[in-house]
């Protein structure tokens, strides 16, 4: 059943392709992203094919913003009926080299962005009885990432806010998930050092990097009908870096 999606951090990436696949299925899209243009490039590719979107750009990590973005999303299309959190961004350094202005942004984008955007939807989608919310967490924030603590406790702390508020939640028709992804080729994990990347491939049972549209593919099904018995879950398409 086609409903109003907000989608955030959707200039690019995984992102940009939740936003593309979600309107082919009928949603309307609202497409977020820091990036004006960005925003804007994908909501053109989406309207060119015949779907609805509009494009708001802010930072969800600003109280003020992750409001207009709402309220956009809202006097475009409508209450919002699915949220998927998943602005993000990449940053690699040894724990002991991490300033605390890095951590900080870390958390503020990823964690913060989270709160901030699903505060903003979630009385609506209670009011109605109604909702889905899909997290978009990462396989790091389940097993650690080398480099990476700040980016792997922020996207652990998602995974644990997915699994309180669906308990919260549920109960009264509001379906909160999260994906963990692995390695995806995206521009934030071309941010990475060639090294990284080249080891973390190595590792992998798969042996290969996943594509943003089989994440994409991940969203869609939770978000749909077809997942109404999945609360509180983390999927994980992630090349087989996690087994469950």
């Amino acid at each position: 059943m086609a409903g109003a999606a907000l989608v955030t951090g959707a200039g690019s990436g995984i992102g940009r392709a939740i936003a593309l696949k979600l309107a082919v299925g009928g949603d309307t899209v609202t497409v977020n992203d820091l990036s004006a243009e960005r925003a804007e490039a994908v909501a053109d590719e989406i309207r060119a094919a015949g779907g609805r979107a509009v494009a708001v750009a802010g930072d969800v990590s600003s109280e003020a913003d992750a409001a207009a973005i709402h309220r956009a999303a809202v006097t475009a299309h409508g209450e919002v009926t699915l949220l998927v959190n998943n602005a993000g961004i990449a940053h690699q350094a040894l724990f002991e080299n991490l300033e605390v202005g890095d951590f900080d942004r870390m958390f503020a984008v990823h964690v913060r962005g989270t709160f901030l955007m699903t505060k903003a939807v979630l009385p609506a989608m209670l009011e109605a009885g109604a909702g889905v919310i899909v997290n978009v967490a990462s396989q790091l924030g389940q097993i650690g990432g080398v480099e990476l603590v700040h980016y792997s406790g922020a996207k652990a702390a998602i995974i644990g806010m997915t699994k309180a508020l669906a308990r919260e939640v549920s109960a009264r028709g509001v379906r909160v998930n999260a994906v963990a992804p692995g390695p995806i080729n995206t521009p934030l994990v071309m941010q990475l050092s060639e090294e990284w990347r080249a080891a973390k491939r190595a590792g992998l049972p798969l042996g290969r990097f996943g594509e943003p549209e089989e994440v994409a593919a991940t969203v869609a099904f939770l978000a749909s009908p077809a997942a109404s018995l999945f609360v509180g879950q983390t999927l994980g398409p992630n090349s087989g870096d996690v087994m469950l």
